[in-house]
């Protein structure tokens, strides 16, 4: 493995006016070199196209993708990633910052692994506020900022069907070679990132790196915020996603071990889709579950 090989970083940017150039900075700031930049903006209707154009009369040679209409974050990505020369790749929103050592940090753990198979490295994250004041932290850390409860590395697939391992995408690293495997995001979905998790730690091995890599800003329209709200149209368009998530995941199950694992995840999105009144949601949660114990039972 080369020490010093390629990280692409891809930059997606919708209605980022004033954060885009401080997490452009980040890139370009890093005490890594071999960084290969490429920046997307997906039909923002502020000036954040004009903003990123100015910035970039000081850096002409980073490839910019000015999208004609909005295609979602799945779509532009993947756009982007056929581009990527990259032989790792972090998928960087454009409100969020990394810190200097981010990706001196997670190439060390891809050089140093043990694991045979190792996938993506992954940190710990710091929660920010629209004005960049500290909020807290994604995993909760102690005195010396390393997290209180030891996380799951190697082979985390059950523990990510139950829900037991969240990872802030953000501050994680992933082989080129296995988004190119799992043919990128799914397009389909409303939100990328579990439904990558969940089919990645199928086949390849999850690190964690013990150290703060990345400020990720808690802004009031987030995609995050749309989770739980009640009668909400892009609610129930992410939690029908994650219908679709755990309906795929089930397909990859093999032990029973396993379909009780995402037992689990579906009691809770089960609760959730309660509180956001989704009824029709919630029949066919039901519905999954009756047919995955029955399985389970004749298995």
């Amino acid at each position: 493995m080369q020490d010093n090989p390629l990280v692409t970083v891809i930059c997606l940017c919708y209605n980022h006016k004033d954060y885009v150039i401080e997490s452009l900075m980040s890139v370009l700031n890093q005490h890594y070199d071999t960084i290969e930049l490429i920046i997307v903006d997906d039909c923002s209707t502020d000036n954040s196209k004009s903003v990123i154009e100015k910035w970039l009369l000081d850096y002409p040679q980073i490839p910019f993708i000015a999208n004609d209409t909005n295609l979602g974050n799945t779509k532009s990505f993947n756009n982007a990633l056929k581009t990527a020369k990259g032989d790792y790749i972090i998928d960087l929103a454009a409100d969020d910052v990394l810190l200097p050592n981010c990706i001196t940090s997670q190439i060390n753990a891809f050089n140093n692994t043990t694991f045979k198979n190792l996938g993506i490295v992954y940190g710990n994250v710091e929660l920010i506020t629209e004005k960049g004041k500290h909020e807290s932290y994604y995993f909760p850390v102690d005195s010396f900022q390393k997290v209180v409860k030891e996380r799951t590395t190697g082979d985390i697939y059950e523990s990510v069907l139950s829900g037991g391992d969240c990872i802030c995408s953000v501050s994680s690293m992933v082989k080129k070679s296995l988004f190119d495997a799992l043919n990128g995001y799914d397009e389909t979905l409303a939100y990328e990132d579990l439904d990558f998790w969940i089919r990645a730690s199928r086949t390849y091995e999850f690190d964690f790196i013990d150290a703060i890599l990345v400020q990720k800003r808690i802004v009031q329209h987030s995609l995050g915020t749309h989770f739980f709200k009640k009668k909400d149209a892009r609610a129930r368009k992410i939690n029908q996603s994650t219908y679709l998530i755990l309906k795929k995941a089930i397909g990859l199950n093999r032990t029973k071990k396993e379909d009780k694992a995402i037992l689990k995840r579906i009691h809770f999105e089960m609760i959730l889709t309660y509180k956001t009144a989704h009824n029709t949601l919630l029949l066919r949660y039901i519905i999954m579950e009756i047919k995955l114990r029955f399985h389970l039972l004749a298995s």
